[in-house]
């Protein structure tokens, strides 16, 4: 054992062992607690991301739920205009026979006055060309005795006509 002593690479190597045990343990805590602190920061980070992907994947559905709400509401809002737009036309539709029908009776009326103010204004003439007929032959065929006699039967009767 005294070879082993004197030889001066021993005393390193013996150096360098008692270093790498005081250092090491030292160094060995140090990077344990190093990697145990980096562990626990991954560790975090991996919690962080799961939560955030729920997070995400949450607000995901819900933006899904409220696109097939919008979506389900478009169609009854387009459901409703539809019908909205059917029973307009249709009103639409029976506004213009109504009016049609009013226009038609009006039309109607306008005519049948029409035809009895022809019809007047024909029996007035012929009214007329009669009594022109009959002032003439009157005049004509007439002579005293007939005339007296007529105005005197037309005295008779009148009392008859008014009542």
């Amino acid at each position: 054992m005294g070879e082993f002593f004197s030889n001066p690479e021993n005393w390193v190597a013996l150096g360098f062992l008692a270093f790498i045990a005081l250092v090491g343990k030292r160094a060995y805590a140090f990077i344990g607690s190093s990697l145990d602190q980096r562990s626990e920061a991954i560790k975090s980070n991996l919690d962080e991301a799961v939560r955030l992907r729920e997070e995400a994947q949450n607000l995901l559905a819900g933006y899904q739920r409220k696109q097939r709400d919008a979506e389900s509401d478009a169609k009854d809002i387009i459901e409703r205009a539809k019908a909205e737009a059917e029973s307009m036309a249709q009103d639409a539709v029976d506004a213009i026979e109504q009016s049609v029908k009013r226009r038609s009776e009006l039309a109607l009326d306008r005519i049948g006055q029409a035809e009895a103010k022809a019809l007047k204004e024909v029996r007035e003439t012929a009214i007329d060309m009669a009594i022109r007929g009959a002032e003439r032959l009157i005049v004509e065929g007439l002579d005293e005795t007939k005339a007296d006699k007529m105005v005197d039967d037309a005295i008779k009767d009148l009392g008859k006509k008014l009542h």
